[in-house]
């Protein structure tokens, strides 16, 4: 999965800096471009594991 996000955000980052250089860009092109990069942002980040991770069962720490 990986593999397949990685190409499409460098695409949608391609796309937006285009749209962008042009004398009248479109609007619409560079959200569509934003959100695409986001949601893969989104996609890698969710696999990363969290550094503060919490013990499963508090009341063992507690005592």
């Amino acid at each position: 999965m990986k593999k397949m996000i990685l190409p499409i955000m460098f695409l949608a980052i391609l796309a937006g800096l285009y749209e962008q250089s042009k004398d009248r860009p479109n609007i619409y092109i560079q959200i569509v471009a934003l959100v695409v990069f986001m949601y893969g942002m989104m996609q890698l980040s969710a696999k990363t594991p969290s550094k503060h991770v919490e013990p499963e069962n508090e009341e063992e720490d507690a005592n």
